[in-house]
């Protein structure tokens, strides 16, 4: 099974343009993520710019309209992410809490969908997608 953890940063809602961890806690979430790297359970991690950075694609009464960061009414936002590959929600709530996360930040974890979790219309839609049909494929069973 895939899961995504997300960091949620309290505060980073507000971060200016250009805001750098610092060094410090960058070694420490280094040393982290080799042990995801050495298990592994490591599929893919990124950290993210902040919103102020950023931009927004809403939609209203069919139209598209964009939006430059920071949003005022953001109140948790991904400061950045991982996904792993474990066998239970469980074991991915355990990779979570050996996180050296400060007391500002919390990980959300949420299960990836897979295509056999879908219905079979809902399959032979996504169908002409091999992307969808890949990621599937490699992780069944696991």
């Amino acid at each position: 099974m895939r899961f995504m953890m997300l960091m949620i940063p309290k505060g980073y809602e507000k971060a200016e343009p250009g805001k750098m961890p610092d060094a410090k806690a960058v070694s420490a979430m280094m040393k982290y993520n080799e042990e995801l790297q050495k298990a592994g359970v490591l599929l893919a991690l990124d950290g993210l710019h902040p919103p102020s950075m950023g931009a927004r694609v809403s939609f209203s009464a069919g139209k598209p309209k964009g939006t430059d960061g920071p949003f005022a009414e953001a109140k948790e936002v991904l400061g950045g992410y991982w996904m792993i590959q474990v066998k239970s929600k469980d074991e991915a709530v355990e990779w979570a809490k050996r996180c050296p996360a400060g007391d500002n930040e919390m990980i959300e974890i949420r299960q990836v969908q897979e295509m056999s979790d879908f219905p079979a219309d809902v399959q032979e839609a996504a169908s002409g997608f091999p992307e969808l049909q890949a990621q599937s494929g490699k992780r069944k069973g696991t």
